[in-house]
């Protein structure tokens, strides 16, 4: 068979090439910095510290990864950062779904005024301390409810879950539904989740990175060191070596600052890796519907 393409025009050519050179620049301009991370958590604190690193590791050692690792609380750490990320995504996805759904309806009455206030809460808010009070008062501090009821419900989420209901579950799927006696939560369960999947995906990962990098609430609500989700724990891990240079005072306390400040550079690095490193290997299995969770509401017809 006769092969024939499409010959492109001189113009069309011209932005073609440029278009790969911009977008080759955005990939080096994000790509560089992980890099360099990567490669600085592998290499020396001296090495670092005299901007030998660009690309590949100098002085290689583990020296970073072995003093995060050997911190007693790392483990329980990751342990309470898999937990609140897996039960707290578990109860974010299903009151989502459960608010979203109803206002999808179009035979829901009240609807529109149960949208308002949905969204008069992402525009108006008591405030830390009252919402400090709040939590007190309902009995949550220092407990692993405070890391998971008081943000349960994203809004945002559940309007983007909501105009894909809309969008994509037609009347006549339902009313099928009805005439073969399915209840509302049959077809909520058995029809609407499964063809829901891409954007389910994308508020899961929303969620899942939100209670991953959870540090402000867990800062002021929790007091046990064995509630502490990862991110406090890196923290505790770069405050404990960092130096106050103006309590040195012998010569032996300078030699031993200067060692706890380069492992105090290198700990950066390291930290950041093992804060990303878990995200970044679940990304991957969620992208092709991220991707077309993105993409809700561009097409119609």
């Amino acid at each position: 068979m006769d092969n024939r393409t499409i010959r492109e025009l001189g113009g069309d050519r011209w932005f073609t090439i440029t278009n790969y050179i911009i977008l080759s620049l955005f990939l080096l301009s994000v790509l560089y910095p992980l890099l360099y991370v990567l490669s600085a958590s592998f290499s020396s604190s001296h090495a670092i510290v005299s901007g030998k690193v660009w690309i590949y590791p100098v002085d290689f050692t583990l020296d970073g990864y072995k003093a995060v690792f050997n911190h007693r609380l790392i483990w329980s750490g990751f342990r309470n950062s898999l937990f609140y990320m897996a039960v707290g995504t578990a109860i974010n996805v299903a009151l989502t779904v459960l608010a979203a759904y109803p206002l999808s309806r179009k035979d829901l009455y009240g609807r529109n005024a149960v949208m308002f206030l949905f969204v008069f809460t992402t525009m108006f808010s008591g405030g830390l301390i009252p919402f400090y009070l709040l939590v007190r008062n309902m009995g949550m501090l220092d407990t692993v409810w405070a890391m998971l009821l008081p943000g349960a419900l994203g809004v945002w989420n559940m309007v983007i879950t909501r105009t894909y209901f809309q969008t994509s579950l037609p009347d006549e799927l339902l009313e099928a539904a009805q005439l073969d006696g399915c209840s509302d939560f049959s077809f909520v369960a058995r029809v609407a989740i499964p063809l829901s999947m891409p954007v389910l995906a994308v508020i899961t990962l929303f969620y899942a990175v939100g209670h991953w990098n959870q540090y402000f609430n867990a800062f002021i609500f929790l007091k046990s060191e064995n509630l502490y989700p990862l991110q406090i724990v890196l923290r505790e891990i770069l405050i404990q070596n960092n130096v106050n240079v103006g309590m040195l005072a012998t010569v032996v306390d300078v030699q031993s600052a200067a060692e706890r400040e380069g492992l105090s550079n290198l700990l950066k690095y390291s930290l950041i890796v093992v804060a990303t490193l878990p995200l970044m290997i679940i990304y991957p299995f969620v992208q092709k519907h991220f991707v077309k969770g993105v993409m809700i509401g561009s097409l119609k017809g």
